[in-house]
């Protein structure tokens, strides 16, 4: 596998079911109302509720600068509406797999889908690093789609939910470009 440190963010990303695509401003309206849900927003450590536009709005803007970060808006190619945020990014000297879905489309495999694209492209333009995810110990939907993907659990600790203003166990996984298992959507 070759390295590409410095190679530019891809534009889109294409799956059988999915495009992966840059945010815009215009995603403020479905990310809010997908954030607006506690079921969701109760699974994400760094997002508040409740949740409007303008924390939408905040957000984008603070994305949407220039960096190494990879953040995607998942939407479905014949309607391009917003249904999800799929994200790698740099933090504490290590890369971090983050991603929520609209509740409305649970249970169809969209997450599996849209992770496996995103993580094959960026272990194809960074090479044998480690990409490291984690879910609340009592979401085993996304510990699920962790491990379809090949991440294997690194431990337990506790992390801050935002939006319940409480400490949660999280499982802490890690995935190697090598154990990578991409999704197949039968």
């Amino acid at each position: 596998m070759n390295i590409h440190i410095n190679a530019p963010l891809p534009p889109f990303i294409e799956t059988k079911r999915l495009r992966l695509r840059p945010h815009r401003l215009s995603d403020c309206g479905p990310i809010s109302e997908t954030l607006s849900d506690f079921r969701v927003t109760r699974m994400l450590a760094r997002v508040p509720y409740p949740y409007g536009e303008d924390d939408a709005r905040d957000w984008l803007n603070l994305i949407l600068a220039p960096d190494d970060d990879w953040h995607f808006a998942i939407t479905q190619p014949a309607d391009d509406v917003h249904i999800g945020t799929i994200s790698i990014e740099r933090r504490q000297q290590a890369w971090h797999l983050g991603y929520y879905l609209n509740r409305y489309y649970w249970r169809r495999g969209f997450m599996s889908e849209a992770a496996s694209g995103l993580i094959e492209r960026f272990f194809s333009r960074h090479g044998a690093v480690i990409l490291h995810s984690g879910a609340y110990a009592e979401n085993r939907a996304s510990q699920r789609v962790q491990e379809k993907l090949g991440f294997r659990v690194t431990g337990l600790r506790d992390l801050y939910s935002v939006s319940t203003s409480q400490m949660m166990p999280e499982v802490t996984t890690e995935l190697k470009a090598s154990e990578f298992q991409p999704f197949e959507f039968a």
